[in-house]
């Protein structure tokens, strides 16, 4: 099969499709013939050569699909071959086939595009291990995201607006601002000519946010602890800044906050089941009824893997990325 591979890390052009052995299925494992995968910056970061796929996975970058079943392993009970299938991965997205333990995979609703599922599986189960399993996030409490038009950030905001929570969001131009309004967002700030702590605590009368979704990391971190409600949650799932965090201590105790880190890639099995399982039962119902819908920037064609990440790179995208074999 096809995959695209980083034979020496680099920009962009690292990037090439090349050919590699079909994978092997085991008794709980599904095959996926790929109809796209999701772009992350995960992705680009092990393009460059920092971000390795963890033992037992593919070397090749992605890490999320959707597709077919196209096999299925002895012990398979979730699945059957035919399925629209999308899947969370621990890498080997960038492929025509992906192979993946059933308890990995979410079945993809008849309204929902083939192609614009492999958006779902990494964004989804991001947002809600961090915001609602971790955080906790509540009706009636606000939810600050960074990134508002980001994959992560459109998720977020739609997966908020219908738990009942207020959403605030920051972004770099009035477009993306706008399509942050679109999709519900309430507190709109752009981070280029506004003080977000200040336009949160004008926003709330006071009171701040209650979970923060932080996708800048060091830099953002004194901030964010300004912005913060009493016994608010940071949860800090990107270090974009590349900077270290400071802050006085003393600020995050008086309001009882959180912070956080955590990442999703380089957890157990047992965790990420654990957390497709809470997304069939608790978010899925949003996708199947037309609640949720994933925000698609673009497509790219495999041979073009790197406008891909050209694109995502210099942050123009609005929503998900996706690659088609």
């Amino acid at each position: 099969m096809r995959a695209i591979l980083v034979p020496v890390p680099g920009g962009p052009d690292a990037l090439t499709l090349s050919t590699v052995a079909d994978l092997e299925v085991g008794t709980r494992d599904i095959r996926i013939r790929v109809a796209a995968a999701g772009v992350n910056r995960a992705d680009v970061s092990q393009r460059q050569g920092y971000y390795p796929s963890p033992a037992g996975a593919p070397v090749w970058p992605g890490l999320e699909v959707s597709g077919i079943v196209t096999e299925v392993g002895s012990a398979v009970t979730l699945f059957a071959v035919g399925d629209r299938v999308c899947a969370l991965l621990a890498g080997g997205g960038y492929a025509e086939e992906a192979v993946v333990h059933e308890e990995l995979a979410l079945p993809v609703p008849d309204a929902i595009d083939l192609v614009d599922a492999a958006a779902l599986p990494e964004a989804l189960a991001t947002v809600w291990s961090n915001v609602f399993l971790a955080a906790g996030l509540q009706s009636g409490e606000t939810l600050l995201v960074h990134g508002g038009a980001s994959g992560i950030g459109t998720t977020a905001i739609q997966l908020a607006r219908l738990a009942g929570a207020r959403v605030a969001v920051t972004a770099g131009s009035p477009e993306k601002l706008a399509v942050c309004r679109e999709l519900g967002a309430d507190i709109l700030i752009d981070y280029r000519s506004q003080d977000f702590p200040a336009e949160i605590d004008r926003a709330t009368d006071g009171h701040g946010a209650d979970v923060i979704l932080d996708i800048m990391g060091g830099s953002y971190a004194a901030r964010n602890v300004a912005a913060l409600a009493l016994d608010g949650r940071i949860m800090v799932i990107a270090n974009q800044s590349g900077q270290d965090a400071v802050f006085n201590p003393m600020y995050l105790m008086q309001k009882r906050g959180r912070y956080w880190g955590t990442t999703l890639r380089a957890r157990p099995f047992a965790e990420k089941a654990a957390i497709i399982a809470a997304l069939r039962t608790d978010a899925w119902p949003w996708l199947e009824s037309g609640a949720f819908r994933p925000v698609i920037d673009s497509r790219y064609p495999f041979s073009d893997a790197a406008s891909a990440h050209r694109r995502m790179e210099a942050s123009a995208h609005v929503g998900k990325i996706v690659l088609v074999p």
